[in-house]
């Protein structure tokens, strides 16, 4: 299950993190995001013990998003070593995320 990240716990799972971080920006209320998040959900499993999966629920934590000037959702950041590695804005298939995130591996 992906990691309900928020602007309180970014830095230590985020930034801090070992493994290459996939974050999800989205929100309740956005068609495309609902569209996405099963795939987030799968990747998570998937790549258990292997990467870090995480949401922001841009509503609730405006800091994390303002921080990456998210301006548009779903984006979907890649993180390796606490720096932005890659970039998804919009829904895409869940191949594009896996081959993103399996590059960062």
């Amino acid at each position: 299950m992906a990691l309900a990240i928020t602007d309180a716990n970014f830095e230590e799972i985020v930034l801090k993190s070992d493994k290459p971080v996939l974050l999800d920006f989205w929100a309740e209320w956005c068609g495309p995001c609902r569209m996405v998040a099963p795939f987030v959900e799968q990747i998570a499993e998937e790549f258990e013990g292997k990467a870090v999966v995480g949401k922001v629920d841009v509503d609730s934590n405006p800091g994390v998003a303002g921080r990456f000037g998210i301006r548009n959702i779903p984006t979907i950041l890649f993180f390796k070593n606490g720096e932005i590695a890659d970039k998804q804005v919009g829904a895409v298939p869940k191949a594009t995320l896996v081959s993103k995130l399996e590059a960062l591996l």
